[in-house]
This record gives structure tokens, sequence and C-alpha cells, in this order.
């Protein structure tokens, strides 16, 4: 599903030149559900931009979905982003002014669906995440929870590969960061892939896999004890491991 090799990204200002990615290598496969951590100014937004076709880099390759999307136009870029990739952000990034149905109708419209097409779609994903009832109200009529669900449901309007989560549960607290994890522990056994950055080692343990960065670089992963049968552990440059293998790995790392 997602591939980097080699990656290379760096930062230049008139005064100081900063390698926010180096040599970066990862895979992720169909239908996991894999954490990103590390410390802060680690690589971990960087690698989550260009994931997200939202920045480019100097050297490597990414492959998304098989296709290799390294150098590609600015304009195909932003159509792939938008049919292939779905973002759920710690901040929400709801528009005040838009009820819910129209907020989840946004990215929506840039697709081109028709109008039937579009209320089908929304009234799906606000189904998904409990929400149909709130379709007419404003996101400030809504908990912390209730917005962030909102965010999920737009992002799965588009019916995307696969889900980038940048510290989703950030600006909830402990009981609501306990329901949106579980939101997406479901969406996830239905075969969506997620690719998930958070600080909370916790939340990185209902991951299938945790992918550690420093310095913009994989230095360590860990596969954990209740995906080890359904899963396959990935080494940092995506070399497969047998199952043994991940059971050892597994009794070393958690």
């Amino acid at each position: 599903m997602l591939k980097m090799q080699s990656v290379k990204k760096i930062y230049r200002t008139a005064m100081i030149e900063t390698h926010a990615l180096r040599d970066f290598n990862l895979e992720v496969k169909e239908g996991e559900f894999v954490a990103v951590t590390g410390p802060s100014g680690s690589g971990k937004t960087t690698f989550l931009n260009i994931a997200g076709l939202l920045e480019t880099f100097e050297e490597g390759q990414y492959l998304l979905d098989g296709k290799d999307v390294s150098r590609l136009s600015d304009n195909i870029r932003s159509k792939l982003r938008n049919e292939k990739i779905g973002f759920i952000f710690q901040g929400f990034n709801l528009i005040s002014d838009l009820n819910i149905f129209d907020n989840v109708d946004v990215p929506l419209r840039y697709r081109g669906f028709s109008s039937s097409e579009r209320k089908k779609r929304i009234n799906n994903a606000l189904d998904m995440v409990g929400l149909t009832a709130r379709a007419r109200h404003l996101p400030s009529q809504l908990s912390g929870g209730q917005q962030q669900r909102v965010a999920i449901a737009r992002a799965l309007a588009g019916e995307p590969k696969f889900l980038l989560a940048d510290e989703p549960t950030g600006n909830l607290d402990s009981l609501m960061a306990r329901q949106v994890m579980d939101m997406l522990e479901d969406i996830n056994k239905n075969g969506m892939t997620i690719v998930m950055v958070t600080h909370d080692p916790d939340l990185a343990r209902r991951a299938h896999r945790n992918i550690q960065i420093v310095d913009g670089q994989v230095t360590d992963f860990k596969i954990y004890e209740s995906h080890i049968d359904s899963h396959t552990a990935d080494n940092s440059d995506g070399t497969a491991k047998n199952s043994n293998s991940a059971k050892n790995l597994a009794a070393k790392t958690i």
C-alpha cells in the first residue's frame, strides 16, 4: 500500500540546511494499522506530509498503492491525494460556519460526484460514526470527540485506500480518546489501512506495529502480541519476517 525506499528530505534556508528524513525506508501492507512514534523534531510530520502527497522530497522512491508517485506533477498529486488518501488531523479542521453534513461534503465536491452520490456517501459515513442525527448541527454544537468523529466521517466518505491520522486524539480527554481509538480499530478491522502518528505509547500499542523514527530514520519497530497471528511483521526496510521470527521479535520488544 505504501512503500518508501531511501527517501531524503532536506529543508533549506539562507543560513541552515536541515535533513528531516535521511535514507528513510518503510513499507506498510494493505490492511495494516501502523503507529508512528518518536521525539519531537524526529521527522514524523515530514514523513506524514510526504506519505499524504503534501510535500515532495529530494531523493528516493515512494510507491503508493503500487504507483510510483515520486516525480508527479502537482495536479496529478492533488488528484491522487483526493482519491486515495483520507486525512484525520489533531485539530479536526472543520469549517465552523458549515453544518456537519456540509463539512463532510466539501472534499466530495472536488471529486465531481453527483448530488445523489454525495448524499449517499455522506449519510453512510455519518452513520458509520454514529452522527446521523447531528447532520444539521454546527461544529460548535458538538463535543471534541464528536467533532473528531465528523473528521473521520469526512475522511471515509471519499472511500480512500488508506487513512493518515496525525495525533487524532491529541485534543481529546482520555475517555473521548479511547472512543476514537475504538472507532479507528473497527474501521481497520473492516479492511482500511491506517497510519497514525502519536506520542502516546498506550495508543501505539493498539496498532499492529509501532514504527519509531529518530533523526529522520526508522530506528526500531515493534509488533504487538495480540496481532502476531493475523499480521506479518516487517522490518524497517520492508523485508517480510516469518511468523516465528515475528513471535521472537515480539517477545524481545514488548
